[in-house]
């Protein structure tokens, strides 16, 4: 098998991890992205202001929760999220969340470079086609240089899209008359709080579910946890808030659209240029690292095929992007819930990375992922949530009972 200094296919040594600060800026860098300010937009017109806050927090808090056990277990073994697939899902079993995981994110880089090309198209009068070709373009050849290229990256626009978006906030609510009539603003038609809540967490639990991609780099178990949290309740959160304000005050969801409205025309191309570049070369990079542990070949080989297929089905991914969130929210969080639960019932195993010693294929644990995205589909609450839990519930309690009967039956038929 190939390597490359993504280390997609074993451990990354210590010599190559980084600080909890260049950590923090790459998954800054991955929140900051527009989509999260759709759906900010969505809650904002239909919550009032103190429920849309406790959604927010509450789902961002959960999200955090969540990519924090699963960057703790990267930082501490080193591995990416499909390396530590194999544990629980086997080698070959892998190949599934590996797909499934690294497929949603070539469609998020496809709908990201749409998300660019159109709105820069409109207020410009640039050819959208000749935009999405030529952002497509950049945005891949930057993430061949890997975690280095990404934190660069990241560390320019984080405090861009922190100053130039929050300055176009404060402009929208000033001119709407202040705060305060932001928060009288009654939502025409109420959003249901378990409706608002899975929105909040399905809008990042795919690329939530790939945290360790990104944190195995840490050098510290302990800062990993804090920089995804900080990620995902900060980040997140100041997402949702842009979002939001901008939907109240001017009917637009999305913070470069405000600008645009507002006359800041460069400013806004830089932010959305910026915030979706950050997230989708984290993307690219994850969908890369999916594809090599299917394949065995470089990372980087495959995030460029992956970046030039993006590309080419960007207005198409764009066009369904409703039915894609909905898909993302049930069918991802179970496979994250189904590695935490292998990982806290055999951390022993996860002391050396040795394929050697691993199954083939774990039927179990896709077993639980199909209930974890049956308990989202119907059992009442968050279903991002339910299906996390679901998966690692059935798992933790299925794969010691099945699995070690499987193995009497096979200690049996080898003494026959």
């Amino acid at each position: 098998m190939s390597q490359d200094n993504n280390y997609s296919q074993g451990p990354v040594p210590i010599s190559a991890r980084k600080g909890g600060l260049a950590l923090t800026f790459v998954m800054l860098g991955l929140t900051f992205f527009s989509a999260s300010m759709w759906t900010g937009g969505a809650l904002g017109t239909g919550l009032s202001f103190n429920d849309f806050f406790l959604a927010v927090l509450i789902g961002n808090l959960l999200l955090g929760i969540y990519t924090a056990f699963l960057g703790f277990i990267g930082s501490k073994t080193g591995l990416t999220t499909h390396l530590l697939a194999r544990y629980s899902f086997g080698i070959k079993g892998s190949w599934l969340p590996s797909f499934l995981l690294g497929g949603t994110q070539v469609g998020w880089f496809g709908v990201g470079v749409a998300m660019f090309a159109i709105p820069v198209g409109k207020a410009t009068g640039i050819d959208i086609n000749l935009l999405i070709a030529i952002s497509g373009i950049l945005m891949t050849i930057t993430v061949f240089f890997g975690i280095s290229a990404l934190t660069i990256l990241s560390i320019i626009a984080v405090p861009a899209i922190a100053i130039l978006g929050s300055y176009s906030v404060y402009l929208a609510v000033h001119d709407m008359g202040g705060l305060n009539t932001l928060m009288a603003v009654k939502p025409a038609e109420q959003l249901d709080f378990n409706l608002a809540l899975a929105m909040v967490v399905g809008s990042f639990i795919s690329a939530g579910t790939l945290t360790a991609d990104f944190v195995r780099f840490g050098r510290n178990p302990k800062i990993a946890v804090i920089v995804a949290i900080v990620a995902f309740f900060l980040g997140n959160t100041l997402m949702f808030v842009f979002g939001a304000a901008g939907a109240a005050s001017l009917g637009m969801a999305d913070i470069s659209d405000v600008m645009i409205a507002q006359g800041l025309l460069l400013p806004a191309i830089i932010v959305l240029g910026l915030n979706i570049w950050t997230t989708n070369d984290n993307a690219l990079y994850a969908s890369g690292l999916g594809f090599a542990n299917i394949t065995g070949l470089s990372s980087k080989k495959l995030s460029v095929v992956n970046g030039i297929i993006g590309t080419l089905c960007a207005l198409w991914l764009y066009n369904n992007f409703v039915g894609w969130l909905t898909f993302l929210s049930a069918a991802i969080p179970p496979v994250g819930g189904v590695i935490i639960a292998d990982y806290l019932m055999n951390r022993a195993r996860y002391n050396q990375f040795n394929a050697d010693k691993m199954q083939n294929v774990n039927w179990v644990a896709l077993l639980a992922v199909a209930i974890g995205i049956a308990a989202g589909h119907w059992l009442p609450g968050i279903v991002p949530v339910n299906a996390v839990l679901g998966g690692a519930i059935s798992y933790a309690v299925l794969n010691p009972i099945l699995n070690r009967r499987t193995a009497r039956q096979a200690e049996i038929s080898h003494a026959g």
